[in-house]
């Protein structure tokens, strides 16, 4: 029988099954390339502002990520306490995506505009100030940093390169707009346009 000498050759097992997989992965992710739904912003989608973006780079840098998603799910479990579940076109100016897959603490993809920038700012620097239960850390710094501009423009220069519609002007104007501004404004400032084009449902 010709499977016995596939199942008896396991170096062509080998060849074939990785053959099998590449044909699949491909089948599923080309398409996605070429789909209106995954490539194109929705509508209202505009590139982060200057303090935004600055703000996008701290909740990296801290390590918000790592216990904080930014993908919900389209199931009634997840719709129902985060809102409305997340999709392609929002993210297609996100470099790199946090969507996460780990939740220490609940997904942020809805945040904003849910509470005021008095309880983030509470939050940020004591988060048991407004929930006593959370075992998030505190990050007195941040009111403390200031934000330093002096790359602001670079880093949208770069982000244009590579699709975000970034024009001269944002550019330009970017270590002016987050002149003086904390690292806690900042990340507020990101924190309160998560999600905020679909708007939450409690």
């Amino acid at each position: 029988m010709k499977h016995d000498i596939i199942e008896k050759n396991i170096g062509l097992m080998i060849v074939l099954i990785l053959v099998a997989i590449s044909f699949g992965t491909l089948t599923e992710i080309v398409p996605l390339f070429f789909l209106d739904e995954t490539t194109k912003p929705i509508k209202g989608l505009k590139p982060l502002k200057a303090v935004e973006l600055e703000g996008r780079d701290i909740y990296i840098r801290e390590g918000c990520h790592v216990c904080h998603t930014q993908m919900i799910r389209p199931f009634r479990a997840e719709t129902e306490r985060y809102g409305h579940y997340s999709v392609a076109g929002e993210h297609v100016y996100e470099h790199p995506f946090l969507w996460g897959s780990k939740r220490t603490g609940p997904d942020l993809a809805r945040v904003g505009e849910r509470y005021s920038d008095d309880w983030h700012n509470a939050h940020l620097f004591n988060p048991r100030d407004v929930v006593p239960e959370s075992n998030m850390p505190a990050f007195p710094w941040l009111f403390e940093n200031i934000v330093d501009g002096s790359i602001t423009g670079k880093k949208m220069a770069a982000l244009r390169v590579v699709g975000v519609p970034y024009t001269d002007e944002d550019i330009a104007g970017a270590e002016q707009a987050v002149a003086g501004k904390t690292e806690a404004q900042a990340l507020v400032a990101y924190l309160q346009q998560l999600g905020t084009l679909l708007k939450n449902k409690r």
